[in-house]
């Protein structure tokens, strides 16, 4: 998997843990823990990568940060 820049902060609005991916537009996901934010954002950056090579839509270069806690 690439190695792109995971932030993950507790959403107070939605009482669940959010994981962003500011290198992916739009890019995110969410848990009740943040173990199961982070392993949904490894999932969204994979489906993410499909879709931009399916659209022929260019993909980031990581800038090789991989996780951050806010």
């Amino acid at each position: 998997m690439q190695r792109y820049e995971i932030i993950i902060y507790w959403s107070d609005e939605d009482q669940v843990f959010v994981a962003e991916v500011p290198e992916l537009p739009g890019c995110m996901a969410h848990g009740d823990t943040e173990e199961l934010a982070l392993k949904n954002a490894k999932d969204a950056i994979q489906l993410w990568i499909d879709t931009a090579r399916e659209f022929g839509d260019p993909i980031p270069e990581p800038k090789g940060r991989r996780l951050m806690y806010a």
